[in-house]
């Protein structure tokens, strides 16, 4: 891939967390034990849905394609983080920069879309539980996390083809401790309108769209609980929800604040980026396996 015109500036400085060394140690240190907690419980949670045939449905499916996701969103993150803590130089070139940014659209969007295909599933599993077998078969499954993949695919390929084309000034500093379109527009001597305009759109199809299908597949969900006339049934079909409803939080809450806010490299950003690329993936298998008794009893 062509890198434009970026003839002034080859590569950016990641400002991160800190400059002070004493500090940078402890973050390091900090870090590298949740990246070791991430990938090991996802790694685990993967292992766990494939080799164990009492999750072999569904809901299952989709969780090992969350926790597959979530352990490449932190391995582009938090590795570069890692060695910029380690490293006086703490430098990205453009093409490296415009690559990570790449993958943290595709994988960032593939959850968005499958948090929501998740949804759908929980909707079938209580709205239509006699007719779940017929509907949720291997093929729509695989159809509708394909979709997924592919239209992040696409989403990141437009968005990064517009970030190609820009130049960027003298400026080399990125207050973040990773690569994000929002702050490349400000380092840019080009018009940004473009860019802009797409970004604003495909956040809106990625983030609004898959926000309002959840919420319209759990308003569907609640009338149906608060239909059922045992509080045994009302508990069980919530309980059924309870784990997907904690993750969908932690990861529109922390995706919404930190790209509707400004980029400033404010105290308060920088914590919703780490909580959004640094602790979800931590936490979403934590969630899965700790409220689920069939999780459990694999493990």
């Amino acid at each position: 891939m062509a890198l434009g015109n970026h003839n002034t500036i080859t590569e950016f400085i990641l400002l991160g967390l800190s400059a002070d060394p004493h500090v940078q140690a402890l973050l390091f240190l900090l870090f590298q034990v949740i990246y070791l907690l991430s990938v090991t419980g996802n790694l685990m949670m993967l292992l766990v849905i494939k080799t164990d045939s009492h999750l072999h449905t569904p809901m299952y499916f989709f969780l090992r394609h969350l926790s597959f996701l979530d352990l490449c969103y932190s391995s582009i993150t938090v590795t570069k983080l890692l060695e910029n803590l380690l490293s006086q130089k703490k430098t990205i070139s453009v093409g490296g920069c415009l690559a990570q940014d790449f993958f943290l659209f595709v994988t960032g969007g593939t959850e968005g879309c499958l948090l929501s295909v998740m949804s759908y599933d929980h909707y079938v599993a209580i709205c239509h539980s006699l007719h779940y077998g017929q509907i949720m078969t291997n093929w729509p499954c695989n159809s509708m996390v394909g979709e997924s993949w592919g239209l992040s695919f696409l989403d990141s390929f437009i968005n990064i083809l517009q970030a190609m084309s820009l130049d960027f000034c003298e400026d080399q500093s990125i207050t973040q401790y990773s690569c994000e379109l929002p702050s490349l527009f400000l380092l840019s001597c080009s018009d940004i309108s473009t860019s802009f305009t797409v970004l604003l759109c495909s956040s809106l199809v990625h983030r609004f769209g898959t926000c309002l299908l959840i919420m319209f597949s759990y308003a569907l969900i609640a009338s149906t609980i608060l239909s059922i006339s045992s509080s045994s049934g009302r508990g069980k079909a919530f309980s059924t929800c309870s784990s997907h409803l904690t993750a969908i939080l932690l990861f529109y809450c922390s995706d919404f604040l930190r790209y509707l806010m400004p980029t400033s490299g404010s105290p308060l950003e920088l914590i919703m980026s780490v909580q959004y690329s640094v602790v979800t993936p931590l936490v979403n298998p934590l969630i899965y396996s700790l409220r689920n008794n069939k999780v459990k009893a694999a493990v």
